[in-house]
């Protein structure tokens, strides 16, 4: 972990209640995941089972967003990237779809103060040129006023697709070969990855899906290619501190095989 870490610029947490917490649970706070990625499901169906608009569960699930990112950074979690808008979230009702962004634009600025003065740095990735002018300003002044922290990443997926991603990594490679950068034979995994949108980012060690469904839907598929799957059944607005310790000792309690090459 160190290594990765340290290729992050990232310091070591300090001594803190959560990681107390997480100690009792059993965690080994010397082998925390570096990278954690988090699909969160299960907003509308939370909003629903209360007899709720869809929209009241993703405002409820951003609220939820806000504890889950600070316990993450305090625990020791460097690299925290969640998918907020997918590609596909277009295909809902026009009402949800133009909600969401609000809301995500809302949230991106309201935040901002929080996440700065907690040394998160803030990224996203995605097509952000296809999503409304104002969210992707918002996203340019988080990204520029966090560009120096170095506590935590926070990376957040919108208008996001990993079929998606990987199409525009292989379009730069057809550019350069064009241009006669690069021959069509020579091109690698390497050459792929370092045009995908954040290549700096270490791959996530650890995938949490909320909500209880058993696929990945499409999020950092060439990212993921070796990361550990954990699957809660909790709806994401009632994912909080202990699920996130089961997540992690999930994490923990498996033996990591990449190709051949075992880490424990």
């Amino acid at each position: 972990m160190g290594d990765r870490a340290g290729m992050l610029g990232l310091l070591p947490p300090t001594d803190n209640p959560i990681r107390e917490r997480a100690e009792r649970h059993g965690i080994d706070l010397d082998r925390l995941p570096v990278h954690v990625a988090i699909i969160m499901d299960g907003n509308g169906r939370w909003a629903q089972m209360r007899g709720k608009p869809r929209l009241f569960g993703h405002r409820q699930g951003y609220k939820n967003l806000r504890g889950v990112l600070l316990d993450a950074a305090d625990l020791g979690i460097k690299v925290l990237t969640v998918y907020a808008f997918s590609a596909e979230n277009w295909r809902r009702p026009n009402d949800e779809v133009a909600g969401l962004f609000k809301l995500i634009e809302r949230a991106a600025r309201d935040e901002l103060r929080v996440l700065h003065q907690n040394n998160v740095r803030v990224l996203s990735s995605g097509r952000l040129d296809e999503v409304p002018a104002g969210l992707r300003e918002a996203l340019a002044i988080g990204a520029e006023t966090t560009k120096d922290n170095t506590r935590m990443v926070f990376n957040l997926a919108i208008n996001y697709g990993g079929r998606a991603e990987i199409v525009d990594a292989v379009r730069k490679i057809a550019a350069d070969v064009r241009e006669g950068a690069i021959e069509p034979e020579a091109v690698t995994e390497q050459d792929i990855a370092r045009r995908l949108y954040h290549p700096d980012l270490p791959d996530p060690d650890l995938m949490i899906r909320t909500g209880g469904d058993l696929r990945v839907s499409n999020f950092l598929l060439w990212q993921s290619a070796y990361c550990e799957l954990h699957i809660s059944k909790s709806l994401w607005p009632e994912f909080k501190e202990e699920a996130m310790f089961d997540a992690v000792l999930d994490y923990q309690d498996r033996t990591r095989k990449f190709g051949g090459l075992t880490r424990g």
